[in-house]
C-alpha cells in the first residue's frame, strides 16, 4: 500500500487517525479555521489539526478515536493528531489489528501502518474487525460464554481465547473445541 501524505485539506476523506485528548487552554491562541454540519470545530497548525468535538468514533467517511485524559463522559472534547497520525482507510482492504488491555479490561483497533503494529497479529478489513471486537469486548465483559466450559480459571482461558482470536483466523468455538473446553 502506498503512504499518502495528509494535511488540512484531505485529512478528512476516508482516514483512520488516533487523536489525543488536549487540555483546552491549547486552543486560545489559535484561529478556527472549518466548523462542520455535526458542529465539530478544526483548528490547522503546521504539524497537525486540533479537533474540538462531543462525537469521536466514526466521523463522516472516517474512523477517529480519541485517547482521553479525563474521565468525564458525554462532554465535548478537544483532540490533537499530527498529520502523519492519518492513515487511509477503506472498506475492503485488510488494514487493522486488534489490541487488547487485560488491565482495563478493553479491546480497541489500530491500524497496520501505526507503530504498535506486529506481525503476530491477524489483519482485518474494518466489517471484520468490528465483528471480532464485539465478541472480544463480550468477552472481556461477560463470563456467561462460560458456564458451561471445563475450565478452572475464567482469566487464564480468556487470555488464551483472545490471544487466539487476534492471532489467528479461527473461530471461538474452534478455539474451544480444539482446547477440549466443551
Amino acid at each position: 500500500m502506498q503512504t499518502k501524505t495528509y494535511n488540512k485539506t484531505n485529512f478528512h476523506k476516508h482516514t483512520f487517525c488516533i487523536f489525543q485528548e488536549k487540555e483546552l487552554d491549547c486552543l486560545k491562541n489559535l484561529k478556527l479555521h472549518y466548523t462542520s454540519k455535526s458542529g465539530s470545530s478544526y483548528y490547522f497548525v503546521e504539524n497537525g489539526v486540533y479537533r474540538y468535538s462531543n462525537h469521536w468514533g466514526r466521523a463522516a467517511n472516517c474512523k477517529w478515536r480519541l485517547i482521553c485524559i479525563t474521565t468525564q463522559k458525554n462532554r465535548t472534547k478537544l483532540g490533537y493528531a499530527n498529520w502523519e497520525d492519518f492513515f487511509s482507510d477503506n472498506d475492503y482492504e485488510k488494514l487493522y489489528f486488534i489490541e487488547v488491555d487485560y488491565s482495563n479490561q478493553s479491546a480497541h483497533f489500530n491500524h497496520f501502518q501505526n507503530e504498535k503494529y506486529t506481525v503476530d497479529k491477524v489483519l482485518r478489513t474494518s466489517v471484520e474487525t468490528t465483528n471480532l471486537l464485539k465478541l472480544i469486548r463480550n468477552l472481556l465483559e461477560n463470563t456467561t460464554w462460560a458456564k458451561h466450559l471445563k475450565v478452572e480459571s475464567i482469566e487464564m482461558l480468556r487470555k488464551e481465547i483472545i490471544e487466539q482470536l487476534i492471532t489467528t483466523n479461527k473461530s471461538f468455538h474452534c478455539i474451544l473445541k480444539e482446547g477440549g473446553y466443551y
